[in-house]
This record gives C-alpha cells, sequence and structure tokens, in this order.
C-alpha cells in the first residue's frame, strides 16, 4: 500500500489530535527498562516512527542466539503508553510463507504435486473471462506466476471501499475463499502460462488469489482445515505459543497496538484494529519472537526437506515487490539488501492499520521482525515503509570491512 514519496508525517501526526504531539514523542525514546542495545536499534525504531507511525516493535537474533528488540511511539493514541514488549499483531501477507510451507511438505510427503494443476483439484473453480485452471500449476500459485488477478485490487479498486465509514461497516464480515476467488474471475488474467509447461513462466505478478486457491488445494488434499494443517504442520512443532489463526474473529489478542489508518484523501488517523479478513494469504496473527522463530526454522532446514527448500529458493525476477534485483520464489523473496550481492530472504505483510516487515539470512542464522501499527494511503506510507526496511538492513547485514 501507498505511493513514492519523501514527505514525513510527525505534523500530520500531531494534527489528528490536541495534545497528541507530546504523548507521541515522550513514548518514542522507549520506557524505562527497554534495553540497551548500543543505540542502534532504538535509533532506527526511532526513524520508522519519526515518519509518522503511531507506534514501532522490532526484534532480531544474531547468529549467535543474543536477541535484542527496540520500541518506539505508543501502542495507542489515547493514553500514550508504550508499545507492549510481547505484541500480537496481524502479519498480513507474511501469513504466505506459512502457506507455502505447508505445499511443500504435502509436496515431500507424495500428496501433492508442485505441476499439479488448479483443475485437478478446483474442478472448474478458475473459469471465466478467459482464465483457465488448466494453465495453472500449484507451483504457478505460489511463484505468483499464473497470472491471475488479485482479488483484493478488485476489492479496493473503487474509492468509496476505501474510507472510515465502509471500513467501519465491513470490519465485522468475512468473505469465504469461493467469493474472493470468484471476484477475481470477473476480470481476465493477466497472461496464461504455456499450455506445455506452465511451471516454466517467468511472468511475475502479486496476486493474493494465488494464496487463497493454494489454501483451498490444502484443504482438498488433506481434507483438513488449512488452518489445521498450519497449526499441526508449523504452530506446534516450532512451539509458536503466540501465533495463531483467528478465523472470522475481528479481534487481536492482548497485549497489542491499535492499528491506524489513514484513508485516500483523509488525514485523520482512523483506529481500524478491528477487522476480519485474510485466510492463507494473509490471515495469520503472530509475535515478533515467534516471527523470528519460524524465518531460522525455514531457512535452516527444519521445516523443509533439502529438495523441498531449493525448491522455495527457485526465483523469478519480481523488481515490482522491492527494486531492482528482487526475486520472488515459493512464498518468500529475495533482494541484495546488504550490497555487493549479498542478500535478505523476506516477505511482509500489510492489513488494516498494520504493516509486519521480516527479513532472514540465507542459512537463517539470523533474523528479523517488525511491527509498525500505521498504514498511509499516500506517499507518506513509502517514507515509513523504507525506514522499516533500512532497519532491519542494518541489524541483519554484515558491517563493511573496516568498521
Amino acid at each position: 500500500m501507498g505511493t513514492r514519496g519523501t514527505a514525513l508525517v510527525r505534523l500530520g501526526i500531531a494534527a489528528a489530535g490536541v495534545g497528541l504531539t507530546a504523548l507521541v514523542t515522550g513514548a518514542a525514546a522507549g520506557a524505562a527498562g527497554d534495553p540497551d542495545d548500543g543505540g542502534a536499534l532504538r535509533r532506527d525504531a526511532r526513524a520508522v516512527w519519526a515518519t509518522g507511525a503511531t507506534g514501532v516493535l522490532v526484534e532480531t537474533r544474531d547468529a549467535d542466539g543474543d536477541t535484542a528488540w527496540a520500541r518506539a511511539g505508543v501502542a495507542d493514541l489515547a493514553d500514550g503508553e508504550p508499545v507492549p514488549r510481547a505484541a500480537y499483531f496481524r502479519i498480513g501477507s507474511d501469513t504466505k510463507p506459512f502457506t507455502a510451507v505447508v505445499a511443500l511438505q504435502l509436496v515431500a510427503e507424495g500428496v501433492l504435486g508442485l505441476d499439479d494443476t488448479v483443475e485437478q483439484w478446483l474442478p472448474g473453480v478458475v473459469s471465466g473471462n478467459g482464465n483457465d485452471g488448466t494453465r495453472i500449476t500449484v507451483e504457478n500459485l505460489l511463484r505468483q506466476t499464473s497470472g491471475l488477478a488479485n482479488y483484493t485490487d478488485i476489492l479496493f479498486g473503487d474509492p468509496s471501499a476505501l474510507t472510515p465509514e465502509a471500513y467501519r461497516e465491513s470490519r465485522f464480515t468475512p468473505m469465504s475463499d469461493e467469493e474472493q476467488v470468484a471476484l477475481a474471475m470477473t476480470r481476465p488474467p493477466l497472461w496464461l502460462p504455456s499450455a506445455n509447461d506452465p511451471a516454466a513462466e517467468t511472468r511475475w505478478g502479486y496476486s493474493n488469489t494465488n494464496y487463497v486457491l493454494a489454501g483451498m488445494i490444502v484443504e482438498e488434499a488433506t481434507g483438513n482445515s488449512w488452518e489445521q494443517e498450519v497449526h499441526e504442520r508449523i504452530i506446534e512443532p516450532l512451539g509458536l505459543d503466540h501465533t495463531l489463526t483467528p478465523g472470522t474473529s475481528a479481534y487481536v489478542p492482548r497485549p497489542t497496538a491499535s492499528g491506524y489508518t489513514r484513508f485516500p484523501g483523509d488525514d485523520e488517523l482512523v483506529d481500524t484494529t478491528l477487522a476480519v479478513g485474510g485466510g492463507a494469504d494473509g490471515g495469520i496473527i503472530s509475535t515478533t519472537h515467534d516471527m523470528i522463530t519460524f524465518l531460522r526454522a525455514l531457512m535452516d532446514g527444519t521445516l523443509l526437506a533439502p529438495e523441498q527448500l531449493a525448491r522455495m529458493k527457485d526465483t523469478v525476477p519480481a523488481e515490482d515487490f522491492y527494486g531492482p534485483g528482487t526475486a520472488y520464489g515459493l512464498g518468500i523473496a529475495w533482494a541484495p539488501r546488504c550490497g555487493d550481492g549479498e542478500g535478505l530472504w523476506f516477505h511482509g505483510g500489510t492489513s488494516f492499520g498494520t504493516v509486519s516487515e521480516t527479513a532472514v539470512t540465507d542459512d537463517g542464522t539470523a533474523a528479523a521482525s517488525a511491527a509498525v501499527f500505521t498504514i498511509t494511503f499516500d506517499e507518506r506510507q513509502q517514507a515509513q515503509d523504507d525506514a522499516t526496511r533500512a532497519m532491519l538492513d542494518n541489524a541483519l547485514c554484515p558491517a563493511p570491512s573496516g568498521d
């Protein structure tokens, strides 16, 4: 979400309520008992806050297993309390690596094939307006090379759907997987993968529809809900005690921080903490600690056998996702974020009022996770995103030689 721009939003937030500047400034330096990591992580968290984010929480773990964390801003604009250390938050599309892991484990077990077509598992579901499920494989879905329309682009394509009033009206109303896919089918595909070798498709286009379908296929293949498979294959084995799939609940467990959204054309920050939404494409709630545990287990081979992990890391160019050099694999992306060709694996996710950013080294020895509790539908979002990603890069990338 958001567009490119350089404006900071400190003054914009101050205008949102009487006394707000004092509340946020007082909390930005951290609360008593916050860790002292030498100042770098705190500095970078404050830099994210300075772009206009109401609250920021970040945690890192290095190759020696040492953890650092920092926070800035406030958990709620009404009381000025700091963001809780173990805050739950919606991870949005950071759910996609979880879904990809489930699918790849099923591939390793021989239950599912990456070259299986959508039509094989979901007959007639992907059809109409030029859409053709016989031309799209599971691998196309996971790598985002299917060409299918993104149902969220259609859902929020009308500006009237992005207002505080529209948000409040729909925040408790769930939308089924079938309804989401049917909405995508009202649009023609951007392309159709080759009928002879669809998995060889290298054209890339981000679509949440792909992962809704992947979740539906997991359910068809196992006879269990997507939520059950994620729990039994990932959450429970890794001991992710603060990771959950909320289903149709609009609530985030406590402790948490309020998520705020600045809707298009409106400078007011609206509390959008309550919201139903997301399944296999973006429905998980977690914490920074649990996200780091998951990322390290993903990259160090705990969750996937070598063959499946290699397939996950088999990428196609996806510069629209992050920038020059970015490539997208099966549910995870890589970009040269450390200079000299060195890079990090990552994904990231957004939901109303919250941004999740994550990154992990290739061998899984170090990882970082951040939650930023503000979404802005204008150029200010880019500054926030840039500062958040720089915070993770600074924490994970090797220091330049000579430092």
